[in-house]
């Protein structure tokens, strides 16, 4: 008997999961960020060094995706994920404040916890959205995405504002009890969420009465042979697949344009548009506003409101990578020219990356059930570990393509147009990639979205 596919209770369940898990990273990766810098006078390249390297840890998230497609249950590797990730930052808060009085022994422990950040995100993210490949009905997935990832964001938001209060004035002990209590709380709400979600083993829909799975689309891909596999036979076999090895090198292509711009925004905007701190600071928020408004886009695309006639999830992953090309060449423009919206541009540029950015989601959600059942988690994590490596690099990538074009160019305006030329030729590969996948038979036709955030009425299957 098939497990039932999720209902939006189950997806806004695991959107809460999602929300934890950002709870915990992002007081990790900015607030004790800004303690090492600012309270501690550390050298900034510390704690961007912690931050690549938790993004390095994150390669195993192919293994991970496996582990799960091994035991065939996901809230297991969720659950223990979510712990190690909490056990992570309760260590980086005291290597934090360790670094106080031992500087290389903080260090060395950071070093530790950041290693068990980047296995718990991996544990955990990967699972997630292996279970909702598996769960969540294919006509469903991009307002689900959006539904999740917009948590996430909220936890991201709502975190940093409580605990920016909490740990105000700063003291180790209170810095210490804080997160803490944050890593009991988020392992605590997880567990509830967690609690009955997946109920029994996932069966494919194409599943014959012997119990393997993908019989009949797949002939001789039976269980046995799947949960006698290895890793590595595991991870070559998904390679193989060419819609899992194109929207690997879109993934890696369209992740690295997209952070790359992240550390060179706001000095950018200081150094040649003479904006103050706050106003940089300002710019980011508009940017991450039009992130969720290219999001909503996406989801509201097919809702019922507008017949569900606007694109499909393929041609909303393609434009947007287009128009993010787009509003980069007018960052490009505005870095030479005397007078330019900027404030504009960006929100522009924000709205693009949102909506490639939810369309790419559904889209992997749909790819990693296409290539046979029984290896979704495999394919997710090689994607997780493909999008990691993006973040890794890309901050490393704009900074040292500033610094080499201010070098070479030895013209403040000629150097960040050259290297927001090279994000628009990145975003512009990335959209051909995209335009190579082919959408699914139920995508082909008009999105048809029915999600309870856009319909009027809607309820929870």
């Amino acid at each position: 008997m098939n497990t039932p596919m999720f209902g939006w209770f189950q997806i806004i369940r695991l959107g809460l999961v999602q929300a934890c898990l950002g709870a915990v990273v992002v007081v990790t990766t900015s607030t004790l960020n800004r303690i090492m810098v600012v309270e501690l006078a550390l050298p900034a390249l510390l704690p961007g060094f912690l931050v690549g390297w938790h993004y390095a840890v994150q390669m195993v998230r192919p293994r991970m995706g496996f582990g799960a497609d091994k035991g065939r249950r996901c809230t297991p590797w969720m659950m223990g994920g979510m712990l190690v990730l909490g056990v992570g930052g309760v260590m980086a808060a005291s290597a934090t404040v360790w670094m106080a009085t031992q500087p290389l022994y903080g260090f060395v422990l950071a070093l530790l916890a950041f290693s068990l950040i980047g296995l718990g995100v991996s544990a955990c993210g990967t699972s997630l959205l292996a279970l909702m490949a598996k769960q969540v009905p294919e006509d469903r997935r991009a307002p689900a995405a959006t539904a999740v990832w917009m948590m996430m964001i909220v936890g991201f938001a709502v975190t940093a504002g409580v605990v920016g209060k909490l740990i105000d004035p700063y003291t180790p002990q209170v810095l210490l009890q804080v997160s803490a209590a944050l890593s009991l709380c988020t392992a605590l709400l997880t567990a509830v969420c967690l609690w009955g979600l997946e109920k029994h083993p996932h069966k494919d829909a194409d599943t014959d009465t012997d119990g393997n799975i993908g019989a009949e689309r797949f002939p001789g891909r039976g269980s046995d042979r799947l949960q006698k596999q290895n890793f590595k036979e595991a991870f070559r076999e998904v390679w193989t697949e060419p819609a899992a090895r194109t929207f690997t090198v879109f993934v890696f292509m369209s992740m690295l344009a997209y952070s790359a711009q992240d550390l060179i925004l706001e000095p950018f905007a200081g150094a040649v548009h003479g904006f103050s701190p706050g106003q940089t600071t300002q710019l980011s928020g508009w940017h991450h506003m039009g992130v969720l408004i290219g999001m909503l886009m996406v989801a509201g695309a097919g809702s019922r409101w507008v017949g569900g006639r606007l694109g499909s999830v393929q041609a909303w992953m393609v434009g947007g990578c287009l128009v993010s090309a787009l509003a980069t060449v007018g960052l490009c423009s505005s870095a030479l020219a005397a007078v330019w919206p900027l404030k504009a541009n960006v929100v522009f540029l924000g709205v693009a990356n949102g909506a490639f950015s939810i369309a790419a989601i559904a889209t992997m959600m749909r790819l990693a059930g296409q290539g046979g059942a029984g290896r979704e988690g495999t394919r997710m994590g090689l994607w997780g570990a493909a999008q990691a490596a993006a973040f890794g690099l890309g901050g490393l990538l704009g900074t040292a393509a500033s610094d080499l074009a201010h070098a070479l160019l030895g013209e403040e305006r000629t150097a960040y147009a050259a290297v927001f030329a090279m994000q628009a030729l990145m975003f512009t590969v990335s959209a051909a990639l995209a335009s190579r996948l082919r959408d699914g038979p139920q995508q082909r036709a008009n999105l048809q979205f029915d999600s309870p955030l856009l319909m009027k009425g809607g309820s929870p299957s």
